[in-house]
């Protein structure tokens, strides 16, 4: 590879980097969870620096809110209803066509997380909530793989790697998910700064575990507030020998044991990942296009009942806008799509 003419020239002239680094990048396999407003940066940046295959997982599709902040998406995405996975790796394919996109439209869950894994070098976390990440937990400290996670609302970021069997683990730091009503993007705001700030450092340090190895990451947690104007690092956690996940290797999040049948997605909407029956989507489109509007492709159908908006996906899951009482979603598609 010669650093002059290559469009990596930059990034080889690093000098931590330089080709041998630049090698190990275009070698390597990452998982990204969520592809939302950290995600969409993450994807774009590791896209951009060359990995040889990224893996795109999310369960979502791309509405005009996440604009503000989900950098990949245009309109046109919002306006077809595409899958956040799908938009984004039609985007990245004519950034660089030399990374290997493996778009998944689906939930992160205890059945399809292994393998979903199972060849991967990294995982960069982009999800919203605590059930997810003690799930990519349990399955990067169980295989071995180390992961980036971050979070980020209002204007104040967060972010850790974490590397099984030398940092703590995720549970170490969070032992149970928080309590009580949390804050969210979709209650408290978020700035675009702070998302693609807490990205760009998850990235830098997904960069430097696949050129220098799992030993070159350091153990701290960092903050920040883009509004205050304040960063902070502290050091994380020594691994906790009591552990469910890394010290007592109970994968409590993984074998389902821990995980609720219906997950809430914090944007005054529940989503249904009950039924893992695949469902005809045209077959579908056509029953229901006689009762409500209804717009459908390959990836989503989309139902508009008024107060309430109900996306059904291949794999049977769904998605109903406008209400975050669980009895009142599942009501609505059992209705809709079956019991």
């Amino acid at each position: 590879m010669c650093a002059t003419e290559s469009r990596y020239s930059r990034q080889i002239r690093f000098t931590p980097v330089g080709e041998d680094g630049q090698r190990k990048i275009r070698a390597a396999r990452v998982a990204l969870v969520g592809c939302g407003a950290l995600g969409t940066v993450q994807a774009e940046a590791m896209t951009r620096a060359g990995v040889g295959r990224l893996r795109i997982i999310d369960r979502d599709f791309v509405e005009v809110s996440n604009l503000q902040r989900q950098f990949l998406f245009e309109e046109s995405d919002a306006a077809e209803g595409l899958p956040k996975s799908i938009a984004a790796a039609r985007r990245l394919g004519r950034v660089n066509s030399e990374v290997e996109l493996d778009p998944i439209v689906a939930d992160l869950t205890p059945a399809n997380a292994e393998d979903l894994f199972e060849d991967i070098d990294l995982i960069l976390d982009g999800t919203d909530n605590f059930e997810t990440r003690f799930l990519i937990n349990d399955a990067a400290v169980s295989a071995g793989i180390p992961w980036i996670y971050g979070a980020a609302v209002g204007s104040y970021g967060i972010k850790m790697a974490i590397v099984p069997d030398r940092t703590a683990c995720f549970r170490c730091v969070y032992p149970e998910p928080p309590r009580g009503a949390q804050p969210t993007c979709e209650t408290e705001g978020v700035l675009a700064s702070v998302t693609a700030a807490i990205a760009a450092l998850q990235v830098a340090d997904a960069l430097k575990t696949l050129v220098a190895g799992t030993d070159a990451v350091d153990a701290r947690i960092t903050t920040l507030d883009v509004w205050q104007g304040t960063i902070r690092q502290v050091a994380a956690t020594p691994r906790d020998p009591a552990c469910p996940c890394c010290g007592l290797r109970r994968f409590e999040y993984l074998d389902g044991s821990r995980r609720a049948p219906v997950s809430l997605c914090g944007r005054n909407a529940v989503q249904i990942h009950e039924r893992s029956k695949p469902v005809d989507l045209p077959d579908l489109a056509k029953r229901l296009g006689a009762l409500a509007p209804v717009r459908s492709n390959e990836f989503a159908l989309r139902m508009e009942i008024d107060p309430y908006q109900l996306t059904v996906f291949p794999d049977g899951r769904a998605i109903i806008k406008g209400t975050t009482d669980v009895g009142v979603a599942r009501s609505i598609y059992a209705r809709y799509v079956g019991a």
